[in-house]
């Protein structure tokens, strides 16, 4: 972390294999006011990513030990809603809608100039300080911080932390099926029982609804309606 950063400092995770441009973009984004930690692998990066809070990632494409794709679609599934910057030698139109759906909110290209990371890093700082921690279930919210959904009458219900991830990958991809070992890898990647996905579900449905998911015969699940 930077040194003689104000208390209120924004927190940003740099994970970068590259040791010279990381030590770089250290003091660099050090001496513009962030509290940086930095990680040189992926599953450093995962780590500090659980087990710390940040306003901001920073995630270089390729990795060691854990791609950072990889790494960010983790972090996501377990509702770590830090806006990232995702950092790419490659750009081709794939590359970004790749990185997009693993949930990067934002995509440049090495090289790249110091000027326009700044500025895009303010830009994503700027967006978190709005109403990103809430998302739209039919006509009731999912509300991150809380593990909560709010029902349109205002009731809240209260998720145990695997059934709120999977719901939020759910609904942070409105329209899109999810295959059930796409859903197992991001979100149960430790469990062995290839039913796990079903039977979280069924909680949901149990807690929400029958229609809170939607069931793609053949293919997978998809966000439903409240």
């Amino acid at each position: 972390m930077g040194h003689g950063q104000a208390p209120d400092a924004p927190r940003l995770l740099l994970v970068e294999d590259d040791r010279e441009l990381g030590a770089m973009l250290l003091d660099v984004l050090g001496d513009e006011g962030y509290a940086v930690d930095l990680a040189n692998d992926g599953q450093r990066g995962l780590h500090l990513g659980l087990s710390r809070q940040y306003d901001v990632l920073v995630i270089d494409r390729r990795l060691p030990v854990l791609d950072g794709l990889d790494l960010l679609g983790r972090l996501r599934s377990r509702a770590v809603r830090a806006p990232a910057l995702v950092l790419t030698a490659m750009g081709t139109v794939r590359d970004r809608v790749d990185g997009l759906d693993a949930g990067a909110d934002d995509y440049l290209v090495k090289p790249f100039v110091l000027d326009e990371l700044s500025a895009r890093l303010r830009a994503l700082c700027r967006r978190a300080g709005g109403s990103g921690d809430v998302l739209r279930i039919g006509s009731g919210w999912l509300h991150v911080g809380d593990r909560e959904v709010e029902l349109a009458d205002g009731e809240r219900i209260a998720l145990a932390a695997r059934e709120f991830s999977l719901l939020w990958v759910l609904a942070a991809h409105p329209g899109i099926v999810h295959s059930r070992a796409e859903l197992r890898r991001r979100v149960f990647q430790e469990a062995p029982a290839s039913s796990i996905v079903d039977t979280y579900v069924y909680y949901l449905r149990r807690k929400l609804g029958r229609h809170v998911v939607r069931t793609v015969r053949g293919l997978g699940y998809c966000l439903g309606t409240m």
